[in-house]
């Protein structure tokens, strides 16, 4: 029920997606209990203060009651002591309860990207990516526990206020439920240009964000083509539109915030002016004035604050809509709801009519039949653009075949457990991926519990001696992100290395040696074989490859094969 208001409350709101968002508050509730009820004695502390001022004022300096002044002022340090050991519990306490929401939260959107095909990321920018797991998911984290604790206080200060300013003056207090109406209206016709507004900031943020991931990789070829100008005139182009959106952002919200901001000191006018002629009158009390002043401000603060909730709720809107649309991005590969047990190493894999398609592009694999035995070595050539990338991209099972199927020991695939098999298979491509980390950290990557002497028995098999000899603090020595500081040769071999420890029963190579001359590219080819000459090994490349004595050879060309290498069609293609 809650859930299919607050989906009212927000214009568009889909309560399924309400629902996921709670699924991440939900384990948090006895924590959520807690801080409400400490919120709950935070603010009946803070309302007791102004009725103590009035019996300070009234009943002890009026009445000329000494005893009364101290006794009133000695419990007000009291209260105002305990008030801030609560203060400072419940800041603490929230800040925790937030962070493990806001961590979960993106965790789960990241675990779920983690599923997703290389189709998904070749159709968004990874600068969008980052805004909305970064911006976007700390926007709901803020809506789901800091608006709503928010919220909880503001409400249970605005029904003790106001239960206390009837208690003073009924009569002064109509001035609050006129005030209220109007406020409630204006902020109704304001929501939908504070969601617009909000949604194009959010745009021009992931603007800037791809850029910075696009041209910080790419410095090296910016400043090869002269072009330093140019980009920071990207830059600054895009700066200025994402200022002048937070400016037309701002100046909405202000205008939203305005108009009850300026109601809200009428009112308090007005209950000055009736309060102190009745004063004057003496029909009043000089401290029941003041503590109605203070309640009066008491309600109109929760009162403005669960009115600017209505605002913020528009902005989390935009950026739950963006977060949901990830986490609701479907895998291209399923997995299966039993998965058979991978069969024993030394399997023969095998395509079997296998065709494919990307969406609205032309057919990449048409009927592709393959056989691999174990422990063979295929070369399989063409031009650029033929599917040979495709191809890897199916073994991997990033994508399944559209037509056809690819076996394992006689086993689809996709009858496969998906981790298991993917560790089973060791891939080494011209794009070597190195993270920022030590040297020891990149080669365990896919082999993490890897043993020193494992570890060093690799080392010393992809011939990385000299590397390390090289390296100040050898192993333990730092990469910069990619490797860029090592040779492409350098990084083929921790390639190697890096398979090695895997201990894979199927080596794919694609255009792995395109990178390095031919002398060196015989070498690797060698030390590969010399390696890995138990596995079955394919290897891709655009030409033939030096030093390579395949068991079988194949050409792609136009999405189908054809046995045999033709270097004529082939060399120089890229």
């Amino acid at each position: 029920m809650i859930l299919r208001w607050l989906a009212r409350l927000i214009e568009g709101g889909d309560p399924a997606a309400l629902a996921w968002l709670y699924s991440f508050v939900k384990p948090h509730r006895r924590a959520i209990a807690g801080l409400l009820v400490l919120s709950l004695a935070a603010s009946a502390l803070v309302l007791v203060q102004p009725w103590l001022m009035k019996l300070l004022i009234d009943d002890g300096v009026l009445a000329g009651s000494t005893a009364t002044l101290a006794a009133v002022a000695l419990a007000m340090v009291g209260l105002g002591l305990v008030g801030t050991l609560l203060s400072g519990l419940n800041r603490y306490l929230h800040t925790r309860l937030s962070g493990r929401v806001l961590f979960s939260l993106r965790e789960a959107v990241y675990g779920h990207l983690q599923r997703l095909s290389p189709r998904f990321y070749g159709r968004h920018r990874i600068g969008d990516l980052m805004t909305r797991l970064d911006g976007d998911v700390a926007e709901i984290q803020r809506f789901a526990i800091d608006a709503l604790f928010s919220a909880v206080s503001s409400l249970l200060g605005l029904i003790g206020a106001l239960t206390l300013l009837v208690l003073l003056s009924w009569q002064l207090s109509l001035l609050v439920l006129v005030l209220v109406p109007i406020e409630l209206v204006w902020l109704r016709w304001m929501r939908r240009r504070v969601e617009r507004e909000a949604r194009a900031l959010r745009e021009r943020s992931s603007d800037m964000s791809s850029f910075l991931v696009e041209t910080l990789p790419a410095m090296k070829h910016v400043q090869g083509a002269g072009r330093e100008a140019h980009e920071a005139d990207r830059l600054h182009g895009l700066g200025n539109g994402y200022m002048q959106q937070l400016l037309r952002l701002q100046l909405t919200e202000f205008a939203t915030h305005a108009v009850p901001g300026t109601l809200t000191s009428f009112t308090r006018a007005g209950a000055f002016l009736i309060g102190g002629y009745w004063v004057i009158q003496g029909h009043w009390q000089l401290g029941s004035l003041m503590a109605f002043s203070t309640y009066l401000g008491m309600v109109i603060g929760p009162a403005q604050s669960l009115l600017g909730l209505y605002v913020a709720i528009q902005r989390m809107t935009v950026s739950l809509g963006r977060v949901r649309e990830l986490a609701l991005a479907e895998p291209e590969v399923t997995l299966p709801p039993q998965p058979q047990p991978l069969p024993p190493p030394g399997g023969r894999l095998v395509l079997e009519a296998v065709s494919f398609q990307h969406p609205d592009r032309p057919q990449i694999l048409d009927r592709v039949s393959l056989a691999l035995e174990p422990g063979s070595k295929t070369l399989l050539t063409g031009p650029s653009g033929t599917g040979k990338s495709t191809l890897i991209d199916l073994l991997l099972r990033f994508y399944d075949p559209d037509h056809g199927r690819i076996c394992y020991d006689g086993v689809d695939l996709r009858e496969l457990d998906l981790s298991a098999w993917r560790r089973r298979v060791a891939l080494v491509s011209q794009d070597i991926v190195l993270f920022r980390g030590s040297l020891r950290d990149n080669l365990r990557y896919a082999a993490p519990e890897a043993s020193d002497a494992a570890l060093a028995a690799a080392v010393a098999a992809a011939r990385l001696d000299d590397l390390l000899a090289s390296l100040p603090q050898g192993l333990d020595s730092p990469l910069a992100e990619r490797g860029q500081q090592l040779s492409g040769g350098q990084r083929q071999r921790i390639a190697i290395a890096r398979a090695l420890l895997q201990a894979p029963d199927i080596l794919l190579l694609d255009e792995a040696t395109s990178a390095v001359d031919r002398d060196t590219e015989a070498a690797i080819m060698a030390d590969i074989d010399r390696l890995f000459g138990h596995c079955t090994r394919l290897v891709i490349s655009h030409r033939s490859v030096a030093g390579m004595t395949p068991d079988q050879q194949w050409h792609l060309v136009d999405g189908r094969i054809a046995e045999g290498v033709r270097d004529d069609a082939v060399l120089g293609a890229d």
